[in-house]
């Protein structure tokens, strides 16, 4: 689809246009508002616990049905707003886009809509013009791009007419050609469009955004299964209660209401309350930290990620320019830090000379080019910068890419100094002397191979290695003539060096079991480079590459990669994909728009809220409000204290279900009567769901918590051995309060009585085995029993509440209890406290064995 040097005419354009489309980002019909909120209630385990809210409502426990019903609003309002916001990532980046062209047509040139553009249209373009298509350069003049929105680099790109090598060059490498949304930071250009609209490269991101679904967390997959194992086996106990109590001959009505309390008690409808308040605190703990979270859930997916891919630029690295290290009079220097070179005021001056970058009110280098502030930066800490207006500048020779280099002429009254920059071997060659230690000598053959040997092992390192010369000049010399016979002061080598922390954040994702990858647009000999800095382990490999390789192969490669150097958006979305087909937990940082599909498709978008695009944290799930590597580490751990905190409120209302359960269904076989009435069933459900259960997402991180593996997504909530453990802790609870029961009726006690006991001693056991829930294999006395001062209120409460529900009249007509004597008291916590004794022996035990 050609054109002429006249480009198209109108008859050709209208058809094309006709034919193809409009230049423009495809849309789809936007899903109904009543759909996108109904579909949050499309869940199994949601709906059960609105049932057990609605049946909780109609045995007059009101307080669990207004709860249940608030949160499962609250949480479906959450999730209806993620899933408004997909819309809004694709209307953000439609607003980037250009909206009008300059284009040359048989006609005459003109200029017009940017959707009307057609391929074979010839576009002109020039310095601060957005490219509105994708196109083949047919002319190029001194001309540069930013094209960090598709290669997530901020340095400029020269481009040229010259066709490349080879077919097989990666996006950042195709100098020939401009893509949409690229910005002309230098020259002028014009362009044949080759792409219009969703065929172009901005619009694959787009389709990429669009593709993506959104997925249930690890624990929300855990809690599902949970849910629906719960529920049957619920329903069967209760089932079973209800026939078994009309056997024995129970009333009808008070069995029917027991079965019912029982099935309220049963389903953890106190979960969505508990979850929600957890993760918030968890959202409020980590944005003080710097990591603001958009979407709750995502909280806890953080304490399940195996796998951070991490952007290279501005997220492991600084983001900057720095002289890393150098030669200079005969030697090796670095220039790590920030201090003062001494004795390098001479050597530096044609770095405060040569540059069209300023230093700031504070004295640093802020106004300019990076590889300029980095060289400012430098010469200002020799004290080589002179005073603003000493020296005047006569003549100048920019930076291009034939030249190579840089120089001026600049004058302090009678004296003239010609400074250059620019590669080593094109400065080199005008060289004649270099600056040594005690002067300037001869710039032999010999010097020169041991300049290129010093060059070799700074590239090695994949610095930017730039030469400084100068030499005094006359006030009438003009470039290029006078560009010979100069004194090579030193070689700079550059860099974005690593930021500080960021080694030790991925040793400590090492440690946690977490892999770290590297992603990024530059070089892979510089990201190389940057990975071994940093203590990443893997192979390298291009964009290129993994064009060579299909879905099954990188799935099957992918954990031995570390850095993916050369990518584009379209490879970020399958390096991503690759990972969650293996099974990890994925999370995905980024700041530019070409990273906006694979945050979208990663299970943790995570985008940096200083450079970020709006695309890119419309996109997130969080947003670094300091763009630093350490904060992910750091929310990744708050992510496993707040998972770490639902499993226990889970360890603890199971033991209970099970108790109360088993304590119901156990009772007539020992010829008892049903121990609770149905309205102490719902206190202690209140109990459960509380505010002793909803304390637990205070305690703190446990010990070890950063050295453990992360969980398998597929591995239920609760492993056997911890069910077998509950179990235990539920039949004991059974067991003691039946006990209780039995032994006050064979003393003679009203039945009232002995229902308070039962009742007393089942609720104490609560204010025991929550400190079970707390902990694993340690013990859960000891320091660590102290560390959540909202838990002990909240157990000081609910003992308080237990005394007024069994020795207050009023209350004790609303619960049918009776006084209860310190003995019984004492009888009741005696009991209740063996759940915590046996099993801190039990571990006493254990240890001494394996010790």
């Amino acid at each position: 689809m050609g054109c002429g040097p006249e480009g198209l005419s109108e008859a050709e354009a209208a058809s094309r246009l006709a034919r193809i489309g409009p230049n423009r980002l495809a849309e789809k019909p936007p899903r109904p508002a009543w759909a996108l909120f109904l579909d949050q209630f499309r869940n199994l385990l949601t709906l059960m616990l609105v049932a057990a809210g609605i049946l909780a409502g109609l045995v007059g426990d009101t307080t669990d049905m207004v709860v249940v019903l608030v949160v499962t609003l609250f949480n479906a309002i959450l999730g209806f707003a993620q899933e408004r916001r997909a819309g809004r990532m694709l209307d953000s980046l439609r607003a980037m886009l250009a909206q009008k062209a300059r284009i040359r047509r048989v006609d005459g040139s003109a200029e017009v809509a940017a959707e009307s553009l057609v391929p074979g249209d010839l576009v002109l373009l020039r310095a601060g013009d957005r490219v509105p298509a994708d196109g083949r350069l047919v002319v190029a003049l001194d001309l540069e791009m930013d094209e960090a929105s598709l290669t997530g680099e901020s340095e400029p790109v020269a481009k040229s007419v010259a066709p490349l090598e080879s077919e097989a060059v990666a996006l950042a490498e195709r100098a020939n050609m401009a893509f949409m949304n690229a910005v002309v930071t230098r020259g002028r250009a014009e362009m044949v469009v080759t792409e219009t609209g969703p065929a172009t490269e901005m619009g694959r991101i787009a389709a990429l955004i669009e593709s993506a679904v959104d997925e249930e967390t690890p624990l929300q997959r855990r809690l599902d299964r949970l849910g629906r194992n719960l529920a049957l086996v619920a329903a069967a106990v209760v089932g079973v209660v209800l026939v078994q109590g009309l056997l024995t001959g129970e009333a009808l009505v008070p069995m029917v209401l027991t079965a019912v309390a029982l099935a309220v008690a049963a389903i953890p409808e106190g979960l969505p309350a508990v979850v929600t308040v957890t993760l918030a605190i968890g959202m409020v703990r980590m944005a003080r930290k710097g990591a603001v979270v958009r979407r709750l859930a995502a909280v806890e997916t953080l304490g399940s990620t195996s796998v951070i891919c991490s952007d290279k630029t501005g997220t492991l690295t600084l983001g900057r320019m720095q002289a890393r290290s150098g030669w200079a009079l005969g030697g090796r220097h670095s220039f790590e830090g920030t201090g003062k070179l001494a004795g390098l005021e001479r050597v530096l001056a044609p770095a405060a000379l040569c540059t069209e970058a300023r230093l700031g009110a504070d004295g640093a280098a802020t106004i300019g080019d990076p590889t300029e502030l980095a060289l400012l930066s430098l010469a200002a800490r020799a004290g080589a910068v002179p005073e603003r207006g000493k020296w005047t500048r006569l003549a100048e020779l920019p930076f291009n890419s034939e030249n190579k280099l840089m120089a001026t002429l600049d004058c302090d009254g009678e004296r003239c100094r010609l400074s250059v920059k620019g590669a080593p071997d094109r400065v080199m060659e005008m060289c004649s002397t270099v600056l040594l230690a005690d002067g300037e000598h001869p710039l032999d053959a010999a010097l020169r191979q041991s300049l290129r040997r010093e060059m070799e092992e700074m590239g090695g390192r994949a610095l930017r290695v730039l030469a400084l010369a100068a030499r005094p000049a006359e006030a009438g010399e003009t470039f290029p003539d006078s560009l010979r016979g100069l004194c090579l002061h030193a070689l700079i080598g550059l860099a974005d060096p690593p930021r500080p922390g960021a080694r030790e954040a991925i040793a400590q994702c090492r440690s946690a079991g977490i892999k770290v990858k590297m992603i990024t647009g530059d070089h892979a000999v510089t990201a190389g480079a940057v990975a071994r800095e940093l203590g990443l382990e893997g192979e390298v490999v291009t964009g290129v590459q993994l064009d060579g390789l299909d879905d099954a192969e990188l799935a099957r490669r992918v954990d031995k990669l570390a850095v993916f150097a050369r990518v584009t958006p379209d490879h970020k979305v399958r390096i991503v994909r690759a990972l969650k087909a293996g099974g990890h937990i994925t999370a995905m940082t980024g700041d530019g728009l070409n990273d906006a599909a694979a945050l979208r498709n990663a299970d943790m978008g995570i985008a940096m809220g200083r450079t970020g695009s709006d695309v890119t944290r419309e996109a997130a799930a969080m947003v670094l409000t300091d763009d630093q590597f350490t904060t992910v580490v750091g929310a990744v751990r708050e992510g496993r204290i707040i998972t770490d905190n639902i499993v226990k409120f889970v360890r603890f209302q199971l033991s209970t279900n099970i108790g109360a359960l088993l304590a119901v269904f156990a009772a007539p076989w020992f010829g008892l009567a049903v121990p609770f009435s149905p309205i102490q069933i719902l206190w202690v459900n209140i109990i459960m769901d509380g505010p002793p259960a909803m304390a637990l997402a205070f305690d703190p991180a446990r010990r070890g918590l950063m050295e453990a593996k992360p969980r398998p997504p597929d591995e239920p909530i609760l492993p056997l051995s911890r069910l077998i453990r509950l179990a235990a802790f539920g039949l004991l609870m059974a067991a003691g309060t039946l006990a209780v029961f039995a032994a006050e009726l064979a003393t003679g006690a009203e039945v009232v009585v002995a229902r308070t006991m039962a009742f007393t001693t089942f609720v104490l056991f609560q204010v025991f085995n929550v400190f079970n829930a707390r902990v694993g294999s340690e013990s859960a006395l000891g320091f660590r029993a102290l560390g959540n001062r909202q838990l002990w209120t909240a157990l000081a409460a609910i003992v308080v509440l237990q005394a007024v529900a069994v020795q207050w009249g009023p209350a004790q007509a609303l619960f049918h209890t009776a006084s209860l004597s310190p003995a019984q008291w004492s009888l009741a916590l005696a009991v209740a406290s063996s759940v915590l004794v046996l099993e801190e022996g039990r571990k006493l035990i254990r240890r001494w064995i394996s010790r």
